[in-house]
């Protein structure tokens, strides 16, 4: 217990501190479930039901964007986030001038960015295979499309959103590569993951509190886990099968 007392509220500088970085892994994980959500559900919906020119060849491209590493998006990214963007001598969108923890905004965009392409394939097959009738009898009853989404396809989509949230919360919770690049390692804005990888010190010699370290940052994660299990299996199922 001693371990997870000095890990958690040690003062010394060598000691985990994790209370503070905990805070900022809640911080920077639930926005960036909650958008790629919220944006890929709409995406998902106008794809699957509403008939627009070139709908068919935009879904590929979304889907293609699943093969694009990571990696490959950093730089852009950064350079983005620096300079702004600038088409023939002029400016687009300026650059973002954050500091301190206004860095939480440039790792929720990355993570959206990066969790788009697989949230709208997943919700896109689980949404298209919804009764075409019930989406005549709706418009027949003079349902917009606003109030279909909402009243209609955003309760049936539960499990594929729940499935989806699961596997974001988990990727975005134990990420440290993007989080390290677009939040900094600094008290106010780095997570868990920055920390931890600091913990056992330059030679590994401090086991004792990685590994009380890495307890404390699973407990979250179980949580959800736990909490969403019931619709887990259904969402990975969705769109696999018809009727």
């Amino acid at each position: 217990m001693e371990n997870y007392q000095e890990v958690l509220f040690g003062s010394s500088s060598s000691s985990g501190q994790l209370a503070s970085y905990f805070i900022n892994s809640l911080a920077i994980t639930i926005p960036s479930v909650l958008f790629p959500l919220a944006f890929a559900s709409l995406a998902a919906y106008a794809l699957a039901w509403i008939n627009f020119r070139g709908r068919d060849w935009l879904y590929i491209a979304i889907f293609a964007l699943q093969i694009v590493p990571l990696q490959m998006a950093l730089v852009p990214l950064l350079k983005f986030f620096s300079t702004g963007v600038t088409l023939g001598g002029v400016t687009v969108m300026p650059a973002w001038d954050l500091v301190d923890e206004q860095k939480f905004a440039q790792v929720w965009f990355a993570h959206t960015c990066f969790a788009l392409p697989f949230a709208v394939f997943l919700l896109h097959n689980f949404i298209s295979q919804l009764p075409k009738d019930l989406m005549e009898a709706a418009r027949v009853d003079g349902a917009t499309h606003p109030k279909i989404f909402r009243t209609i396809v955003l309760p049936l989509i539960t499990p594929a959103l729940a499935a989806f949230g699961i596997f974001q919360f988990l990727w975005v919770w134990n990420d440290l590569l993007v989080a390290l690049i677009f939040a900094g390692g600094g008290n106010e804005t780095a997570p868990l993951t920055v920390r931890l990888a600091e913990m056992a010190g330059t030679r590994g010699n401090e086991w004792q509190r990685l590994t009380a370290g890495a307890f404390v940052s699973i407990v979250v994660p179980l949580i959800v886990f736990l909490s969403l299990q019931r619709y887990f299996v259904r969402g990975l199922l969705a769109g696999s099968v018809k009727g």
